[in-house]
This record gives structure tokens, C-alpha cells and sequence, in this order.
């Protein structure tokens, strides 16, 4: 196991990196600049996995020898894929939609290690959300304003109380980054988490 391997976070999410931030190791964060734009005809799971992919490997590309971490997460409404809401008005418009169905947020992360090995998963959080009156949406929005938030529903503050359950393998998927995946891909990669873990 080699500790002191450069790693990377492929993102400026501040919720990725106080994620990241968790595991006490050190690590940088640098813009992938991907273009986001969903394929014609692709799933919400698939549009993040390639996502994912595209900014690890558009980070690694200038940062030869480092472990490069991408992820990205798409909030799947049936087969309707939300992104960002941006503003007051599609975050409205995303949680009219919403409200009273069931959500899966496909988060995907893609780990490229020092010799340019990939490792890719995708953790899926299954949402129940509850019946919203127009008055409620505006308040949250209002006050929360999750316009940098798939789906707009912010598990980490006050977005929890329009969930009426939350399915998920991994706590921290729905925040932007599933640590378990995270931390058994970094080991993978040599980064140490916590010395003798994985030995």
C-alpha cells in the first residue's frame, strides 16, 4: 500500500469534497469542464456513469500519476432524468413533479489510479417522497435554495422532511459521493484510508 500517491477529486462540489473530507486523507480538487448534455435515448443511470467517467479521466489526463476520483449523480423520475434545478423556478417546477412518487438517484463514481486503471460503480438511493402543497414547495425552496441540488432535495438539511423514506446501501450516496464504494476503490488504487485497513 502506497500512501503518498497524489489524489485527486475530479469536482468543485463543495458537498463531494466535505464528503471526501471524511476519510482524512489528503487530496485536491480540480474541474473536469465536462460537458453534461444527456445523449439521446440514454438512461438516467447510464448519463451518470459516463459522466463520471469522463471527468475522472478529463483530470487524469493532466495530472499523469495521481488517483483521479469523478462522480456524478442524476435524480431518475421513471425514465425522465433531473438534473439541476439552476433557479427558483425549476427547482418549483422539479418538486411539483415529484411530489407523492418515487425517486432513484443514480450516484456514479469512477476512480482512475496511478497507472491509469479504472475502477467504476454506480450506489442507487431510492426515494419515497411525500404529498406537497404548493405553499410547502415555495417555503423549502425558499429558504433552502437547492438550485445546485439534483432533483432539488437536500437529504443534509431541510429537504429530509419531504422524504417519506429513504432506500439506499449507502448513506453518503444520496449526498454526492457513496464512501463505502469510495474507500474499497481507493485501497484498490494504494491510497491508505486508515493504515492496516484492508490488509
Amino acid at each position: 500500500m502506497t500512501a503518498n500517491l497524489k489524489l485527486i477529486l475530479a469536482s468543485t462540489s463543495r458537498y463531494r469534497r466535505e464528503l471526501l473530507e471524511r476519510l482524512g486523507v489528503p487530496f485536491e480538487t480540480k474541474a473536469s469542464s465536462v460537458d453534461e448534455t444527456p445523449l439521446a435515448g440514454e438512461s438516467p443511470a447510464a448519463l451518470a456513469l459516463r459522466l463520471a467517467i469522463a471527468k475522472a479521466r478529463a483530470v487524469a489526463a493532466k495530472n499523469s500519476g495521481a488517483v483521479v476520483i469523478g462522480s456524478d449523480q442524476v435524480c431518475a423520475l421513471g425514465p425522465q432524468a433531473l438534473g439541476k434545478p439552476h433557479n427558483y423556478e425549476g427547482a418549483v417546477r422539479q418538486l411539483k413533479a415529484m411530489q407523492g412518487k418515487t425517486l432513484v438517484f443514480h450516484t456514479a463514481v469512477c476512480v482512475i489510479d496511478a497507472k491509469g486503471v479504472e475502477q467504476t460503480c454506480v450506489s442507487d438511493t431510492e426515494i419515497e417522497m411525500r404529498a406537497l402543497s404548493d405553499k410547502a414547495i415555495d417555503a423549502y425552496v425558499r429558504r433552502e435554495e437547492p438550485y445546485d441540488c439534483a432533483g432539488s432535495a437536500k437529504i443534509e438539511k431541510l429537504g429530509i422532511a419531504l422524504m417519506k423514506s429513504v432506500k439506499s446501501d449507502d448513506p453518503t450516496s444520496l449526498i454526492g459521493l457513496p464512501l463505502m464504494r469510495v474507500t474499497d476503490m481507493l485501497l484498490a488504487a494504494g491510497i491508505e484510508v486508515i493504515d492496516g485497513l484492508g490488509e
